[in-house]
């Protein structure tokens, strides 16, 4: 019989079906046009294309001096950077010029300051045709497609798009998440005493949740009564809710009911994995979803990271992370009918485990890189996936 408190793990989705099912529960946010100082961090929704060349018109690649002709040349000006339009360069004329000048008609190519030799006005030096000089249209034409749909808005996309001279981009913006903590044990404040627990779910939640690319609107500790969980859930605007401390189904577990008694879908209903099987995911006819995460810390993380993941890059119009496969030194024994979740350090020679992996325990995931997820079965794993800790890192390579 299975244990007061816990869902049997035989009745649990394996591992990878509920990450798929927590990707595929829901839809891309609706596109959004955000100023560039609010794009940060999400997705584009459409290509950004640019408005017109890059540069608009010829311009110096280096502080020198434009010149037409061999030399040696007669200085007649100064262009700088914000000059208009200057006159045609005749044989053997030449104009000081700045980084980001436009280089006047007929030029043949930039002698750079740390090259020329300046007698007067008379100028020496030798050019090479085309030298040091941006050509119209070098980075990019006029409505040409610099990058699809789909890219994760970073600070490099922002500045190219302003670069190409766009104020405003078309995105699906980050998702909006609020956290419910549940348990009359828990104390947010100095070491827990008899019977009492340190809440350490609540103060992990807003960097999970900013570092999986979405916003966190709001960490609310509440107590374990189903009238209050009920209310806050019911009153949740977020695109996902976070619940801890009542997924499973014990006296003070009652997320399930109360999911219910709103009219959700419960989509997962447990998870065959160690830690972390008494996750669950439901869904509202609005498109909100309630993503339950153990009591237990470790747990919780693991949870967040196998379902909150997967649901907020749906979200934010992305695919579902791949993940890369290291080899483990030493090997890791499998659990015969669950998905094991073990913290391990990334090193050139592998995935190597930390220890401390209980599930109420973060001393583990604290030391570590990633989670190594080892498949079910009776034999010893000498490779395996990793599952980052730091939702929002490039994947590693082997």
């Amino acid at each position: 019989m299975p244990r007061p408190g816990h869902r049997h793990a035989a009745a649990s989705l394996p591992w990878d079906v509920a990450r798929e099912l927590a990707h595929a529960a829901s839809a891309a946010l609706a596109p959004r046009s955000l100023p560039l100082s609010a794009a940060d961090g999400t997705t584009l929704a459409t290509p950004l294309v640019s408005p017109g060349a890059v540069p608009p018109v010829d311009r110096s690649a280096m502080d020198g001096y434009a010149v037409r002709g061999e030399g040696p040349w007669q200085v007649v000006g100064t262009i700088l950077a914000g000059s208009g339009v200057v006159a045609e360069l005749q044989d053997g004329q030449a104009y000081a010029i700045v980084t980001g000048g436009s280089v006047p008609a007929g030029t043949t190519g930039v002698l750079q300051d740390e090259l020329a030799v300046l007698s007067g006005d008379e100028l020496l030096g030798t050019v090479v045709a085309g030298q040091h000089i941006r050509l119209a249209g070098e980075e990019c034409a006029a409505g040409e497609v610099l990058l699809p749909a789909g890219v994760r808005i970073d600070p490099s996309v922002l500045g190219l798009a302003a670069a190409v001279g766009l104020d405003r981009l078309t995105v699906i913006p980050k998702p909006r998440v609020a956290a419910f903590v549940t348990g009359d044990e828990l104390v947010q404040r100095g070491a827990s005493g008899p019977g009492q627990v340190r809440d350490a779910i609540g103060p992990m939640l807003p960097g999970l949740i900013e570092r999986a690319g979405a916003t966190c609107t709001t960490v609310t500790h509440l107590n374990d009564s189903r009238q209050e969980l009920l209310d806050a859930i019911a009153g949740c605007e977020a695109d996902v809710i976070l619940v801890s401390g009542s997924s499973a189904t014990g006296p003070a577990d009652h997320l399930r009911a109360g999911l219910t008694a709103l009219g959700a879908e419960l989509v997962i209903d447990g998870v065959a994995c160690r830690p972390g099987h008494p996750q669950a995911l439901a869904r509202f006819d609005d498109g909100r979803l309630v993503i339950g995460l153990p009591g237990n810390p470790f747990a919780a993380l693991t949870a967040f990271l196998t379902l909150g993941v997967a649901a907020l890059h749906r979200l934010r119009g992305l695919p579902l992370p791949t993940l890369p496969v290291a080899p483990i030194p030493g090997g890791l024994a499998g659990h015969p009918t669950s998905t094991r979740l073990v913290p391990v350090r990334v090193t050139p020679e592998g995935a190597v485990p930390v220890g401390h992996a209980g599930s109420a325990m973060l001393r583990g995931a604290a030391a570590a890189d990633a989670l190594a997820i080892i498949e079910p079965g009776p034999t010893t794993a000498i490779a395996a996936r990793l599952l980052s800790l730091d939702p929002g890192a490039t994947p590693w390579t082997f």
